[in-house]
């Protein structure tokens, strides 16, 4: 659904595969962690990586206000801020798009895993 071309943002609670697949998908984000690992993921897609926007919090209820999800959803989807937003993890689908390919880092980290694996097999075998 995020790879459809009417995506143009995604509220996501920040759990890993889901940040994963917006950025795989090239979607900006508005973060809502809801906890654990999750505010620290809100934290570096939002202050490091700059894929997403993150809505203050009202300290008296705890909760956030309307007008700050239509400005997060504005954030995102309109203005400087959300086309550098849309830039950034652009860069990051062809990133992510090139580890992937068969020449790509994560295909050649596998093998290497793969070889360790049976060297180490073969090892247990020669001691036999």
């Amino acid at each position: 659904m995020l790879r459809h071309l009417s995506a143009g943002g995604f509220l996501s609670h920040c759990r890993w595969n889901s940040l994963l697949e917006s950025m795989l998908s090239g979607v900006p984000m508005i973060a809502w962690p809801m906890y654990a690992e999750k505010k620290m993921n809100a934290t570096m897609l939002t202050e490091e990586v700059g894929v997403a926007a993150r809505p203050k919090v009202v300290p008296t209820k705890a909760a956030v206000g309307r007008e700050e999800i239509e400005m997060m959803v504005r954030k995102v989807m309109e203005g400087q801020e959300g086309k550098a937003m849309r830039a950034r993890v652009k860069e990051l689908k062809i990133s992510g798009e090139k580890a992937l390919s068969e020449d790509g880092s994560f295909t050649a980290v596998s093998h290497l895993a793969k070889e360790c694996i049976m060297n180490s097999q073969c090892q247990k075998v020669k001691a036999l």
